[in-house]
């Protein structure tokens, strides 16, 4: 029997911008891909899209060790309607980090289930704590839910950390030990800051027969206005059985990406010189952003982790609560509206991550820091110090004197 999924937190009420804005100018291999297939390319791709663009995520795949066949794949517009039409194929109740991405737990409610929440351990990442999630797991079947899948991501949002290698590899046990699918949500996996220095694995890589991988080419490959996704199945009766149920409901759906989507992602996937390069240098301008909001951050007498990678942090303002009653912050929402309205764009509380929202954490985004128009993104992105860029420079000392301001009575 279908049960009602419990309501969302108070004050999840009003919309906002989920995922925080990587402030790139579109990549010009992407632009000219859309313009040179724009005439001739009406039509949408089939259900998960078509062989080039398939075999593309194949190969993207390959070069990260998990073999793929074009098979094992399917595209669509977007993760979120790649991660909707996955849990309903897979059925059943669903264990989430909490934190987690803001659209995560939003879809699991749209289908109608529950959502069995599961703290993030303090090392960092999106991964829940395996010890935990065992527990949970147990209590919420003794209560008559029935969890079947857990939703995870190693490279984080909301803090821009990475689980490490030794923890992912304990949730993979744990996964597998309470009989769970995992879905890695990898959307965050190429703009990891330092990668010779960041170890990032793929459960996939761990649980191989027991997870499906998500990633959405907007946070690196692709401009965000221009939703594409791919999806990896394991290569067993399961996972073709998953990918079929995946397919029709993107057929009922519609979610079909666009005949020139599907070209210029697929030779974003297929990774030539210019996609690295452009790639190279969004992760330095992401590092050397995220590093200043982190110090700042830091200087206002807030807490974060360290930003590892992605274009965010999330910053935990719980030590100057006493002072912050004065600006009118008492919990995440009001912390929302007060640091919004002083910055000028969303930054997003605990509430809208299935945080505590007692919390004083927020997101801070620091795509806005890169320009408000093309040619100021641009000369961030090209710059190799870009922080001494006058635009940039500016942008960076609003968000100083917002966190100051926001703190100055804190004692």
């Amino acid at each position: 029997m279908q049960r009602t999924s419990p309501p969302a937190p108070a004050g999840c009420a009003t919309p906002y911008a989920a995922r925080p804005d990587p402030g790139l100018p579109v990549p010009a291999y992407w632009a000219e891909r859309i313009a040179a297939d724009l005439p001739g390319r009406s039509a949408a791709e089939p259900p998960g899209g078509g062989a080039a663009v398939r075999a593309a995520a194949a190969g993207y795949w390959d070069r990260r060790g998990l073999p793929t066949d074009a098979a094992q794949t399917a595209a669509g517009p977007g993760a979120e309607p790649l991660l909707l039409a996955l849990l309903a194929a897979i059925g059943g109740d669903v264990v989430v980090a909490r934190p987690s991405a803001a659209w995560h737990v939003p879809l699991v409610r749209l289908l109608g289930r529950r959502p069995v929440a599961v703290p993030t351990p303090s090392v960092g990442g999106g991964a829940p704590d395996p010890f935990t999630l065992l527990e949970a797991v147990r209590r919420a079947r003794e209560d008559g839910a029935e969890p079947r899948v857990v939703v995870l991501a190693a490279a984080d949002d909301p803090s821009g950390t990475v689980t490490p290698p030794e923890l992912l590899h304990e949730v993979c046990e744990a996964a597998e030990e309470a009989g769970l699918l995992l879905v890695s949500d990898e959307t965050y996996a190429d703009t990891v800051h330092r990668p010779h220095e960041t170890m990032l694995l793929s459960p996939a890589e761990m649980l191989p027969a027991r997870t499906i991988v998500i990633s959405d080419l907007g946070a690196a490959l692709a401009p965000p206005g221009w939703p594409a996704a791919v999806v990896r199945f394991p290569a067993t009766e399961q996972g073709t059985s998953l990918r079929t149920g995946v397919l029709r409901r993107c057929a009922d759906l519609r979610a079909l990406l666009p005949g020139p989507v599907a070209d210029a992602a697929a030779h974003a996937l297929s990774e030539p010189p210019e996609v690295r390069a452009h790639l190279a240098a969004a992760n330095r301008l992401h590092g050397a952003m995220a590093g200043a909001a982190y110090d700042l951050v830091a200087r206002a007498g807030a807490l974060s982790r360290p930003p590892e990678a992605g274009f965010h942090l999330y910053a935990d303002f719980s030590p100057l609560r006493s002072g912050l009653t004065g600006a009118g912050v008492t919990d995440a929402a009001s912390l929302e509206t007060v640091l919004t309205e002083r910055l000028g764009h969303p930054a997003p509380g605990a509430h809208r991550f299935g945080d505590d929202p007692a919390a004083l954490r927020v997101r801070i985004d620091t795509g806005p820091l890169h320009g408000t128009d093309t040619p100021q993104r641009a000369a961030a992105l090209a710059s190799p110090t870009p922080l001494a860029l006058p635009h940039v420079a500016a942008a960076v000392d609003a968000l100083a004197s917002a966190l100051e301001t926001l703190t100055t009575a804190a004692p």
